[in-house]
């Protein structure tokens, strides 16, 4: 089957059920129905009330392809290609859309996101909770209007965001941040170790030594500076008087 989409496949289903010999199946693979509910619409327990959709005037069927899989139950049918091309619409993702009954709890699941993963960037928080950037940052901060009441709650117990989001906000979050160590870590490395002042401050030549002032001696007990003074006295008194020899000796 292409890539189109079968346009009101039950209102299909019963027009090929009355004006058609195909079989159950071919018709509920070509309508994405079970099989059963083709047999109840063919016997009237289903569809009350729905009218039959000609798919060969909307374009979405052909007569001979039909007549190829009324002669052939193994066909499987395949819609007619489209004469109209729609080109692709590519929408701008914004911020996720928020239940009306939830948007009073994105408040304490941004807490929780910026307490348990604070790795993680506003971008990231408001792409799980679908906040904005001044609500984050006024909650940061302290000065959001409910602030005092606020409580750290999961995202996902809350219902804003599934789980495999969480994980993969959290290692994109992680990833990031080793990137980041990596980085430094490689600075550093190139940076080396640090060089003195004299080469790398222009200007700047080795600097003579500057001689520091004795420290000051301690004051000595006044007993002990007493009795070392009396010692030099005895020592010159010694120096000074005569021999023994030279008292006996006549002039």
């Amino acid at each position: 089957m292409s890539n189109r989409k079968l346009l009101m496949p039950k209102a299909t289903a019963v027009w090929l059920v009355e004006n058609t010999s195909l079989s159950f199946e071919q018709i509920a693979e070509f309508c994405g129905l079970h099989v059963l509910e083709v047999k109840g619409i063919a016997d009237g327990d289903v569809a009350h009330g729905i009218k039959g959709m000609d798919p060969i005037s909307n374009g979405q069927l052909s007569r001979e392809e039909i007549a190829r899989a009324e002669e052939d139950p193994d066909h499987k049918l395949q819609l007619a290609p489209s004469k109209v091309i729609v080109p692709d619409v590519k929408t701008k993702s914004g911020p996720r859309y928020t239940p009306v009954s939830r948007r009073h709890d994105r408040p304490n699941a941004v807490l929780w996101l910026m307490r348990s993963h604070p790795e993680m960037r506003d971008s990231q928080i408001m792409r799980l909770v679908g906040t904005t950037k001044p609500t984050i940052q006024a909650i940061r901060e302290r000065t959001h209007w409910n602030s005092p009441n606020l409580t750290p709650q999961d995202p996902v117990t809350l219902g804003l965001c599934s789980q495999v989001e969480l994980d993969a906000e959290v290692k994109k979050a992680a990833t990031r941040v080793e990137k980041e160590r990596r980085e430094q870590m490689k600075e550093m490395e190139k940076a080396g170790t640090l060089l003195p002042t004299a080469e790398t401050v222009p200007g700047m030549g080795p600097q003579p030594m500057i001689e520091m002032p004795p420290e000051p001696e301690f004051e000595r007990p006044r007993a002990e500076m007493e009795a070392e003074e009396q010692a030099r006295m005895m020592a010159k008194l010694k120096g000074l008087s005569p021999a023994k020899g030279e008292e006996d000796q006549p002039e």
